[in-house]
C-alpha cells in the first residue's frame, strides 16, 4: 500500500485560490475511481471534482467555506501499490458547474442527539428554522448522512400526518455564510458601496400588451416557447438603446471611464436553489421576440439546473430583474456592477382606473429601477422609464423602427 496526495487543480481563467463549497468524503471512507470527492467555488461557478484513483481516504485538508490555493492537498488517500507515479492518472482540469451535486445513494442516518450540529445546507437550515423544526431530529439520506429539503419536507409531512403540535421556538442557530451566498453577498456590498443607486418606480398599463401575449401564445407553434412578459421587456430595451447608449454601459470607476456597448447583453437576475444567478442573453438585439424567449428559456434553466457555464454568466451590459407573481407592488433594485442601470417588473394585477374620465378595469403593473446616479440622471432616468412605458403600453411601438 503507499499514499497518493489528490492537490487542487488549476480550474482555469488565471484562478489562483478556490473555496471549499462541500464535502462528499471523510476520514476512513472507500472511495472509487470517479467518484465525487468535493466542490469547490470560484466566483459563481462550483467545480465538481472527482478522484483520479480508488482507495481509502486517510485525511481530508480544509473545511467548508474556507479558501484553498492551486496546488495544496485537498484529500490523502491509501492505494494500492503501484509502479510509478505515471501509473496514478493525470487529474485533468474540472469541468465547470453550477451549485452541482452529484446524488450518492447512502443509507438513512438516524436521528442526532439534540447537542450534536446536523449537516444541511442555509437552505435548509432556514427552512427548518421557520417551521420550528430542529434539525437534529430529521434523518438524514444525504452523503454523511446529509439533511437534504426533501428529508426536512419528509419529517413535517410525517409530523403533520400524526397531528403532532409545534414546540415552542427557543433556539438561536448560526449560519455560516459561505459558498454562493458569500459570493453574492459580497457583489452586493459592493454595488451599494460604489454606487450611488437612484430608484425610480412608474405604473404601466399593459392592457393592450397582455392581449397581443395570449394572442402569440395561443397561436404559437409547437417550436415556439409560450411567451412571458420578458421578451417583451427585452425586445423594448433594445429598441432604446440607440437613444440611451449610457444605459447600456458598465462604468469603469477607477479609471473613470464609461464603456457604453452597442450589443446589448441583457442579464436575467435568476433564482436558484444556490442562490441568485444572472445568466446572460447575448446579442438581444439580433433575436426577435421568439429568439428572445427562447434564449431566455435556455440560460435561466441552465442557471437552475447547473448547467450554465461561465461565459453564459458574464459579460451583461444591463439588468432585467423580475420575482414574477411574487413581484410585490415596488422594489429597490440593487444594481449589477458594473453596469448603470436595472429594470424590475413587479407583480401583474387588475384594478380600477380612471380613463379619460371614466373608471375601468385594466392589467397594471408597477415597473421597478435603479441607475447610477452617477452617470444617469434623474431626469434622463425618468425620460427612459417613460419611454418604456409608451412601448409597453401600445406594443406594436416595439417592432416599429424610429417608434
Amino acid at each position: 500500500m503507499s499514499r497518493y496526495e489528490f492537490r487542487l487543480a488549476d480550474v482555469g481563467e488565471g484562478v489562483a485560490e478556490a473555496e471549499i463549497a462541500a464535502w462528499y468524503v471523510g476520514a476512513g471512507d472507500q472511495v472509487a475511481e470517479d467518484q465525487p470527492l468535493v466542490d469547490v467555488m470560484t466566483e459563481k461557478v462550483t467545480v465538481a471534482i472527482s478522484s483520479p484513483v480508488s482507495g481509502v481516504v486517510l485525511a481530508i485538508y480544509g473545511e467548508v467555506g474556507q479558501s484553498v490555493p492551486v496546488g495544496s492537498v485537498l484529500v490523502q488517500l491509501e492505494i494500492e501499490d503501484v509502479a510509478s507515479a505515471a501509473d496514478v492518472p493525470a487529474v485533468e482540469h474540472p469541468e465547470p458547474l453550477v451549485s452541482a451535486h452529484r446524488p450518492r445513494m447512502v443509507s438513512v442516518a438516524p436521528p442526532l442527539p439534540l447537542t450534536e450540529k446536523p449537516l444541511a445546507s442555509p437552505s435548509t437550515r432556514r427552512r427548518a428554522n421557520e417551521l420550528g423544526v430542529a434539525l437534529q431530529a430529521v434523518p438524514g439520506t444525504g452523503p454523511r448522512g446529509r439533511i437534504t429539503p426533501q428529508d426536512l419536507e419528509r419529517h413535517v409531512a410525517r409530523d403533520a400526518a400524526a397531528g403532532r403540535p409545534s414546540a415552542k421556538r427557543t433556539a438561536v442557530h448560526e449560519t455560516k455564510i459561505i459558498g454562493l451566498r458569500r459570493q453574492i453577498a459580497a457583489k452586493m456590498l459592493n454595488a451599494a458601496r460604489r454606487i450611488p443607486h437612484f430608484s425610480y418606480v412608474e405604473e404601466f398599463d399593459l392592457t393592450e400588451l397582455e392581449s397581443l401575449r395570449a394572442e402569440l401564445n395561443a397561436g404559437r407553434t409547437g417550436e415556439q416557447p409560450k411567451l412571458t412578459l420578458l421578451p417583451f421587456f427585452m425586445r423594448a430595451l433594445v429598441h432604446l438603446v440607440p437613444e440611451f447608449p449610457e444605459l447600456n454601459a458598465h462604468y469603469d470607476d477607477e479609471e473613470g471611464v464609461l464603456r457604453s456597448f452597442e450589443a446589448v447583453h441583457i442579464g436575467i437576475a435568476t433564482h436558484s436553489d444556490g442562490g441568485l444567478m444572472v445568466p446572460v442573453v447575448r446579442h438581444a438585439e439580433s433575436l426577435d421576440l421568439w429568439g428572445c424567449a427562447r434564449e431566455l428559456l435556455r440560460v435561466t434553466a441552465a442557471a437552475r439546473g447547473g448547467r450554465a457555464s461561465r461565459e453564459e454568466l458574464s459579460g451583461s451590459t444591463i439588468t432585467l430583474t423580475s420575482l414574477g407573481a411574487l413581484g410585490g407592488i415596488s422594489a429597490t433594485p440593487i444594481i449589477n456592477h458594473p453596469e448603470v442601470a436595472i429594470i424590475g417588473p413587479n407583480k401583474l394585477v387588475e384594478r380600477a382606473v380612471v380613463v379619460n374620465g371614466a373608471v375601468v378595469i385594466r392589467t397594471m403593473m408597477n415597473v421597478s429601477s435603479s441607475f447610477d446616479h452617477r452617470i444617469v440622471d434623474g431626469h434622463v432616468a425618468a425620460r427612459f422609464i417613460q419611454r418604456l412605458k409608451r412601448l409597453m403600453k401600445q406594443p406594436a411601438l416595439i417592432f416599429l423602427d424610429g417608434a
